[in-house]
């Protein structure tokens, strides 16, 4: 897909409660990556009607939130490529320190390893991957008076994270949290891409995002109003990457959620005048990236 490369500074910024939401994936194995998702995430499940599986935070389901993730299990499909564009990692977003401190704890009591773990100054995150690779951050948020800006650019970081002193959180604990605090949500999804010109005429441009922070080599981060990064795009290990095949393990869309249905429309009326496809789905409406990452745009 081309898109028109002088949109790259929004006309119209998106709303600010405009937020992402759920992730839906394909895996190779439902029930390993929801046995995944339910003991070493803390992930409440359901099943979804076209045989998927619909994955809450504590309590979600029964007040009406949207599901976190989705899981849709193929055995056949090919198997999630690192140098391909799609998924780099959803990012679960934990309402304060102590739980993340739970969080790491279900992840030590399952054994299940970590890929790192990083002080990125406005949060801090733990990093690991599900059976298939697909990548996960949990994570919390600094106050935003805390954050730090210079020459109006908000500073982030790659920090190590002493797990030790997380851990500490829970001093006063008698039991583990078996399943994550109502309030996670969907903090943010990051997106490996083929290059960045394009990409930030496509979610800057026209969806409307605003350019946050240009400091990291090769990487991309966009907001609405002024959070650190809804949407993290790189290109470390896609760089003039196409698609994966077809049905592969991996992202096959997340949702853009704008707070109202005249919030929606305009959007999507910028989207068809670029000349992007869009396609309605039960979900909302489907549009695609420059690198064919999926995107569901729909209403609060």
């Amino acid at each position: 897909m081309s898109v028109d490369t002088s949109l790259s500074t929004p006309a119209v910024s998106l709303p600010a409660a405009t937020t992402v939401g759920t992730v839906r994936l394909t895996v190779s194995e439902l029930g390993r990556s929801q046995a995944f998702y339910e003991r070493v995430l803390g992930l409440e499940s359901t099943p979804l009607d076209d045989g998927g599986v619909a994955l809450y935070a504590q309590h979600g389901r029964q007040a009406g939130a949207d599901p976190l993730v989705q899981l849709h299990g193929d055995p056949s499909a090919p198997a999630l490529s690192g140098r391909a564009t799609g998924l780099f990692h959803l990012a679960l977003l934990f309402p304060d320190r102590r739980s993340i401190a739970f969080a790491l704890a279900r992840v030590a009591q399952n054994r299940w390893p970590l890929d790192g773990a990083s002080d990125h100054l406005v949060s801090e995150a733990l990093y690991l991957s599900d059976p298939d690779g697909n990548g996960i951050e949990l994570y919390r948020d600094r106050l935003r008076d805390e954050w730090r800006y210079r020459d109006g650019q908000l500073q982030m970081a790659t920090l190590p994270l002493d797990l030790d002193d997380v851990l500490g959180e829970l001093g006063d604990a008698t039991t583990l949290q078996e399943r994550v605090p109502s309030a996670t949500r969907m903090g943010h999804v990051h997106l490996q891409v083929s290059e960045l010109r394009e990409t930030e005429a496509f979610y800057a441009g026209i969806l409307g995002f605003d350019v946050v922070v240009r400091g990291y080599p090769g990487a991309l981060f966009v907001s609405a109003g002024g959070y650190h990064h809804h949407i993290g795009l790189n290109t470390w290990n896609s760089a003039g990457a196409s698609p994966p095949a077809p049905g592969s393990v991996g992202l096959r869309s997340y949702d853009v959620i704008l707070p109202d249905e005249a919030s929606l429309q305009v959007v999507v009326d910028r989207v068809r005048a670029a000349g992007v496809a869009v396609q309605a789905q039960p979900e909302g409406m489907l549009v695609r990236d420059p690198s064919g990452n999926g995107v569901v745009l729909r209403s609060a």
